[in-house]
């Protein structure tokens, strides 16, 4: 019998988007799909990619025996699976191992091949962001020394979740008829705004996951060892359903070319839109593996600098990671 993967969370925007991507390969068949929730009574039926599955409740006796345990869900069920004792692999995408010193955070998409990973602990998928910013710098650096970089960061509502989702679609609703806002998520008006900062009874602030990214991204950079200089990051919540944007100001020793940058993130993971190519943005990237950059731009006053646009399907980017590193233990 092959070895099986419990994916913890089944049901929520993440577990869906680890369903896609794990139905793509043999990896879909080795799936078991639990729920958030131990309600026994409760049957449903969901997708590993087009094939028909059930969703089972959560059992942390299926958990138990897991060669890989995949964490995607709420803190009460990553609690429950996590306290079975899990022989397998865990590998963690909603940061609820954190704090555990021997979880380490993990981006397979950027590990040099000597890279040798460590199964003691929770294997933590790097934040989309951390990753799409690690992505970007470590494949200009080596060709094209960076002295310093800036990069803004604008999150989408699906961060937070199917509430998050949820509660922007509401928001909307009730401001074009004149109703009093929900505001359970971000404790502000988010619809047809944009906000450097929550409301103080928001379940996440936006300065934690800053935090969260910033600490993701150092790991990546030191792990590369090529002496990239840590960029500043500002973080903005935006109102959009789904997709990171970021933009970035990236200043060189000697700034090349665009068409040299655009030749030196070609590769993996990255897709380039040059030349007259529509730049990428976040609806058109649903859906899409890896991270798209465009409208590379010289910087008008200062020559050694350039601006450069992304755009990532946050929730593919972490679905893929966990497919990465699940392939690596099975």
């Amino acid at each position: 019998m092959a070895d099986i993967i419990a994916l913890v969370g089944s049901e929520t925007l993440l577990g869906r988007e680890v369903r896609d991507v794990f139905g793509e390969s043999a990896l879909g068949e080795q799936l078991r799909l639990l729920a958030s929730d131990e309600d026994e009574e409760q049957v449903r039926i969901g997708h590993i990619g087009d094939t028909p599955a059930i969703l089972n409740p959560l059992d942390p006796a299926e958990v138990e025996d897991a060669a890989v345990v995949i964490l995607a869900g709420t803190p009460e069920s990553t609690r429950v699976a996590l306290e079975s004792n899990p022989s397998g692999v865990v590998i963690d995408l909603t940061g609820a191992v954190e704090e555990d010193p021997e979880a380490r955070v993990r981006a397979p998409q950027i590990e040099t091949a000597d890279y040798q990973p460590e199964y003691d602990g929770p294997q933590i998928a790097a934040h989309p962001a951390a990753l799409a910013i690690a992505l970007v710098l470590c494949r200009i650096h080596p060709s094209f020394p960076i002295s310093r970089s800036i990069v803004h960061v604008f999150e989408p509502a699906s961060e937070r979740g199917k509430s998050g989702i949820d509660e922007l679609q509401r928001q909307t609703v009730s401001l074009l008829s004149f109703q009093q806002l929900p505001k359970d998520v971000f404790a502000a008006q988010l619809s047809f705004n944009m906000l450097a900062k929550l409301g103080e009874e928001a379940k996440v602030q936006l300065h934690d996951v800053e935090e969260r990214i910033d600490r993701h991204l150092a790991t990546l950079l030191e792990r590369a060892d090529t002496g990239l200089p840590m960029p500043s990051i500002r973080l903005t919540q935006v109102p959009v359903f789904h997709g990171y944007s970021l933009s970035f100001w990236i200043e060189f020793e000697d700034a090349p070319d665009v068409n040299s940058i655009e030749e030196a993130l070609c590769g993996d993971w990255i897709d380039v839109r040059s030349g007259d190519l529509e730049p990428p943005d976040n609806a058109g990237i649903a859906g899409q593996s890896g991270i798209s950059v465009g409208a590379i731009t010289p910087d008008r006053n200062d020559g050694n600098a350039i601006w450069l646009w992304l755009a990532a399907d946050n929730l593919r980017l972490t679905a893929e990671t966990a497919a990465l590193i699940a392939r690596e233990t099975i």
